[in-house]
């Protein structure tokens, strides 16, 4: 219990390494003429753009990440001695399990509480890096048309997905210079109310089914008849 949820959160204030190595492609092409495989969290992760923004993020966003590591640490003091005490009463000779129960929940409570709350301090560096990521991903079909171009490549499958293969088939490196070329730097602060791609497709959906709701509700709603003399 000691391993606080929200402890965790924290991780994500930095940008992290690619999730895979970008692996250099074996000159003279692919060994099947016209099938290659890329990994584009790893090529993003790779590029310029988002190597300048890691660097930046921490300058930046200091005050947010700051406030957040201190009242982290604020937190974690009050749930020390909560801790404790569950961890002392349950080595006890006759530990009561009501009072234990009771002790467990109030914990959990806190523990959520602190998660809620450090979610929203590092929300604006959260939605940074979501920013920077989504800048460069809209570069990537772009990218990846320009390699498949010069390499000769008709098929591109996900590096993720292929259980196998000889390095002689990636197309990673090739990727990754177009992408520096599109985008050598990615604006960190996104516009006031911009929100992640997915939340805006999700809302844009919400709209547009509440939009048809409304529209059946009032075409089956007849006409009023009016009133006779």
């Amino acid at each position: 219990m000691k391993n606080l949820a929200f402890s965790a959160l924290l991780a994500g204030l930095m940008f992290s390494s690619a999730p895979a190595a970008l692996a250099q492609a074996t000159p003279g092409g692919v060994a099947i003429n016209g099938i290659a495989i890329a990994n584009r969290p790893a090529i993003v992760a790779g590029s310029n753009a988002y190597k300048t923004a890691a660097t930046q993020l921490p300058v930046t966003y200091k005050a947010q990440i700051d406030q957040a590591n201190t009242r982290r640490n604020q937190i974690a003091a009050q749930l020390k001695p909560l801790y404790d005490k569950f961890e002392a009463d349950q080595k006890g000779p006759k530990p009561d399990a009501a009072a234990l129960r009771t002790q467990a929940a109030q914990i959990q409570q806190l523990e959520q509480s602190g998660e809620r709350e450090m979610q929203q301090l590092i929300e604006p560096v959260n939605l940074a890096q979501q920013y920077v990521i989504e800048q460069i991903g809209d570069k990537l079909d772009q990218a990846t048309q320009a390699a498949m171009t010069k390499r000769k490549v008709t098929v591109v499958l996900d590096a993720q997905s292929v259980l196998k293969a000889d390095q002689v088939y990636n197309l990673n490196q090739d990727i990754l210079t177009e992408i520096n070329v599109l985008i050598p730097a990615a604006q960190l602060v996104p516009p006031t109310g911009w929100l992640p791609r997915a939340q805006r497709e999700a809302a844009a959906q919400q709209a547009a089914q509440q939009a048809a709701q409304a529209a059946q509700g009032g075409a089956a709603t007849p006409p009023k008849q009016p009133a006779g003399r």
